[in-house]
Order: structure tokens, then C-alpha cells, then sequence
């Protein structure tokens, strides 16, 4: 729908950014910004402002010796199909206070500390930085000891059956997946063995479960990787500065009353919705959505280094990000952004991902983005298995890592980014279907 027509949303009469008349919620901006890497390294860009930090909950509970997950089967104006399976709790701060005078948010109370329960993960961890900025999230698992209240939208679910659930397309959201990628694959030392018998010798189910529960050797320590990241977050410049919208104009970004998109066709776009829904604290309201202009790819190269299966990572800069740099995919793109760009400026391994055999591909699912943000974002992730001679070529900014190296990052914020997250939780999908 049209701005204009959008109730308690309109541009700022000042700074022109696209708010909601409460101040609450996120708002559209113009964003600044200056680095000294890449091949474009100083734009502007329109961006989701959105300060406040939300939560992502999962409730879990022993069953007869098995930890179940309580999920949520929730609805998103912005899903492909409507409803996908979310965290127990997914709320921003405007939504659990009640900003938009609708009803409570259920299970809020075992997250901000008013019911008893026992954290098991705790961490802020980044969404989206090419469209965000420096927003931030709260990935909470909590385990409770008592029943929680009945709600007709969730059921209990084994951790087994929602990693198969990432097998599906579209089925389990962005933010389940975020939250289910920092709970760590845990396997005492002395145990290892024990897991690893019965299951196939050589398998890539197999390789790929050894690299999780740390059962072999990696080609860094945790000490260089971490001096690797910090290197480049004290080298790089980068710079964030608001501007107001109006400024976008003269970047090739063309804002009408049907929305804001790129002269180019290219990126992004945002626009008006009206929702009406009969399951969510609200029954109707209206927001801007981000719309990307085409799909996705998010790949992670995977190969055995010295019989350990190692991933390789990106070190990536975003417009919006909160520290510089994140940990990223190998492979990190809208492929169709990139067709009419010199060779040594389209994203490196794009075109090798792209001819790929599909004998090499281990992982291949269609997974869609946040729908209260974003409009029907659905990525291509994909796991890719290259022979053991494949040439990284000493790329500055990519180093292999094991699947384990990367999980004890997420015990910690801001360093892993919410599209790796996602592929760390399908890769759990893939060594399910040995163990389940």
C-alpha cells in the first residue's frame, strides 16, 4: 500500500526517515558508508533502524529422558507461506511491552526473569547487517521444570526432529535457526568413540560429526583465528554515519509513494503492507517490509584437511554491521547483483558454486529470512563438499575452520553472522540423519 496511506507511519518532517508515530518499532533511514575495502567504498544506502534488542527463546524439557523444544508455529507478513516454525518466544522489546496496546506476549515470563527456569544459552548475536543497523538480538535457550501453559501454536519437539525439519524448505524460520545453531553439539571426550561407533566409516554424516564434537586436529587454533578477526576489525576502516532519506536520492535510490527502490533494479526495495491475522497479540496493523530484489546464495566450502573436515569461512564487512566484521559464509551473495560486474570484483568462489557438480553438493535447501522484516527473502543455503587439492588460494580474507571451532564462537556475541548461523544449524540437519 502507499506510505501515504499507511496509519501511524509517515516521514519525519526533518530528517525525512519513515517512523512510526510512537518512536517505537524500527524506522527507515539513510545510512553513510565509508571503507577502505572492497571495490565500492563509499555509498548510501536506505537501512532498518531498529535499536532495541528483541528475544529469541526456546523453552526445552527433559521427556522421559529426552529434551523436547517447545515451538511455535507462527505467522509473518513477510513469510512465503504464511506460518514456519519459530522460537518458543520471538518478540522485540515494543511488542513484550505492549507498545502497539495488544495482548501480553505468552512465555515472556520465563525469559526476563519472573518465572524460574535455568539457562543453558544466553548470547546477543547480530541479525542482517546489509540491512540493519547494528541490530542485535538475545538467543536464549532456557530449560523449566514444571509444564508451561497450553498454547494452541506450539508443540514439543525432540531436537532431532526439528534439525530434520531443516531438510524441508521454508519450514523452520530464520530466527529458530539462529537460536538452534548456539546450542552446542556436546560429546564428552571419552565418549566420542562410543558416539562415532555403529555409524558409517567415511560418510560425510560421519566426517561432519567429528568436526562438531572437535574429534580431530584443526589447521588454526582458536588463538590465531581470534588474532585474525581482531587484525582486521583494527585495520579496516569502516564507517556508519545516518543521514536523512532525502539523501538517498542522489545515490541512485528513487523513493515514490508505492515505495523506495535502486534506479538499477538492484539490492532492495521497501514498501507499505496492511496485515490483518487472527493469531498474533495484534489482529491488524500496517509497516514498511524490505523487499531483496532477487534470491540469495549461501554457500560453505567443506573439505578434509589432515583427516579433519574443516569449513571455510568468510571474514565479511556489512553496511549496518555492529563490529566491523563477521564470520560469514564462503559464499555470501545475490548472485544477480554481480551479473554485469568485472570478473575480479564478483564475490570469490561465486562462479565456482554456481558450475558446481551436484555430486559435491551435501546440503541444498531453500530457506526464507525474517518475515516481520522482510518480504518473501528466500537464500539458496548449500553445503559443498571440494576435493582435498582444491586451491583456496591464500584468499586474505577466508580461513578454514572446523565445525566445532565455530560453534564455541557462538558462545560469544558478534562474532559469527546470522546467514553462517543458519548454515551451522542445517549442517546439524545433515549429521542428524546418521544419529536420529
Amino acid at each position: 500500500m502507499p506510505f501515504s496511506t499507511m496509519e501511524r507511519w509517515s516521514f519525519h518532517p526533518e530528517d525525512g526517515r519513515l517512523a512510526h508515530d510512537s518512536g517505537r518499532f524500527f524506522s527507515i533511514e539513510g545510512l553513510h558508508v565509508r571503507t577502505n575495502f572492497g571495490w565500492r567504498r563509499d555509498w548510501i544506502q536506505p537501512i532498518i533502524v531498529q535499536p532495541e534488542i528483541g528475544f529469541l527463546g526456546l523453552i526445552v524439557r527433559e521427556f522421559d529422558g529426552v529434551l523436547h523444544a517447545l515451538v511455535q508455529a507462527k505467522a509473518e507478513p513477510g513469510n512465503i507461506n504464511a506460518v514456519q516454525l519459530s522460537p518458543t518466544l520471538q518478540a522485540t522489546r515494543s511488542n513484550y511491552t505492549r507498545v502497539h496496546n495488544g495482548a501480553h506476549v505468552p512465555f515472556i515470563e520465563y525469559f526476563n526473569g519472573t518465572r524460574p527456569h535455568r539457562p543453558l544459552v544466553d548470547v546477543l548475536q547480530s541479525e542482517q547487517g546489509s540491512w540493519f543497523l547494528r541490530k542485535r538480538n538475545r538467543n536464549m535457550v532456557v530449560e523449566v521444570f514444571e509444564d508451561p501453559p497450553e498454547h494452541p501454536n506450539c508443540r514439543w519437539l525432540t531436537l532431532a526432529q526439528l534439525r530434520a525439519m531443516l531438510r524441508y524448505d521454508n519450514v523452520v524460520n530464520m530466527d529458530l535457526r539462529s537460536v538452534l545453531a548456539c546450542i552446542p553439539t556436546r560429546v564428552e571426550p571419552d565418549a566420542v568413540g562410543r558416539v562415532l561407533d555403529g555409524l558409517s566409516e567415511g560418510s560425510f554424516e560421519t566426517r561432519l560429526l567429528r568436526s562438531f564434537v572437535g574429534a580431530g586436529t584443526p589447521v588454526h587454533n582458536m588463538n590465531t583465528l581470534l588474532s585474525w578477526i581482531s587484525d582486521v576489525r583494527t585495520t579496516r576502516e569502516f564507517v556508519q554515519r545516518t543521514r536523512p532519506l532525502a539523501d538517498i536520492d542522489r545515490s541512485g535510490w528513487i523513493r515514490r509513494d508505492d515505495g523506495i527502490e535502486h534506479e538499477d533494479k538492484k539490492y532492495f526495495s521497501i514498501f507499505g503492507v496492511s496485515v490483518t491475522t487472527g493469531h498474533r497479540e495484534v489482529r491488524s496493523w500496517m509497516q514498511p517490509l524490505l523487499s531483496p530484489a532477487n534470491h540469495g546464495m549461501l554457500a560453505l566450502l567443506v573439505k578434509e584437511i589432515d583427516g579433519t573436515l574443516h569449513a571455510l569461512v568468510h571474514l565479511r564487512t556489512e553496511a549496518g554491521g555492529h563490529d566491523v566484521a563477521e564470520l560469514a559464509a564462503t559464499v555470501h551473495c545475490q548472485p544477480d547483483n554481480y551479473t554485469d560486474v568485472p570478473e575480479e570484483h564478483r564475490p570469490t568462489y561465486l562462479d565456482y558454486v554456481l558450475d558446481v557438480p551436484r555430486t559435491r553438493i551435501r546440503y541444498d535447501a531453500w530457506h526464507s529470512e525474517e518475515g516481520g522484516r522482510f518480504y518473501r527473502n528466500e537464500n539458496r543455503y548449500m553445503l559443498v563438499e571440494v576435493p582435498e587439492d582444491f586451491d583456496d588460494g591464500g584468499a586474505p580474507d577466508h580461513r578454514w575452520m572446523t565445525f566445532g571451532q565455530i560453534t564455541d564462537l557462538l558462545a560469544h556475541s558478534h562474532y559469527v553472522n546470522i546467514q553462517l548461523r543458519s548454515l551451522v544449524a542445517c549442517a546439524s540437519a545433515v549429521y542428524n540423519r546418521a544419529t536420529a
